[in-house]
C-alpha cells in the first residue's frame, strides 16, 4: 500500500501527524506540497479521497484568502481547484493519503483510521 502525508515542516500539525505515522511504523512518502505544488488532477483526487468539496479543504483564514475575493457560495469546484493550486497555502494540511483513501490530520489522530 502507497501512504502519501501532503506535508508542512512548519505547521504543528502536520508535524505531529508526521511524528504518529512514523511511531506507529507506517512507512510513507512525503510531499511537501509548497515546494512541489499540486496539479488539478492530484487535488480532485485527493478531494474525492476525502469524500469533501473544495471549499472544505480551504483555509479561509489565510490572508491569500481573503485578498482573493472570493465568495464561497458562488464560486465553482473547479475555480476553487485552481485557487488552491495556484496558491498551496490555502489547502488544509496534513493530507494522509493512501491507495483509496485520504483524512486530514486534524488532530492527528484522525489518519490512523485509514489502517484499521
Amino acid at each position: 500500500m502507497i501512504v502519501r502525508i501532503y506535508h508542512n515542516p512548519r505547521c504543528s500539525k502536520s508535524r505531529a501527524t508526521k511524528a504518529l505515522l512514523e511511531s506507529k511504523e507506517i512507512e510513507f512518502e512525503v510531499v511537501e506540497y509548497l515546494k512541489v505544488p499540486l496539479n488539478s488532477a492530484i487535488l480532485t483526487q485527493l478531494l474525492k479521497k476525502l469524500g469533501l468539496s473544495a471549499a472544505s479543504l480551504l483555509r479561509t483564514n489565510e490572508a491569500e484568502f481573503k485578498q482573493s475575493g472570493i465568495d464561497l457560495d458562488n464560486t465553482c469546484e473547479e475555480t476553487l481547484v485552481e485557487l488552491m493550486v495556484e496558491m498551496p497555502k490555502l489547502i488544509e494540511r496534513p493530507i494522509v493519503e493512501t491507495d483509496n483513501a485520504a483524512r486530514i490530520g486534524r488532530p492527528p489522530e484522525q489518519v490512523l483510521e485509514l489502517f484499521k
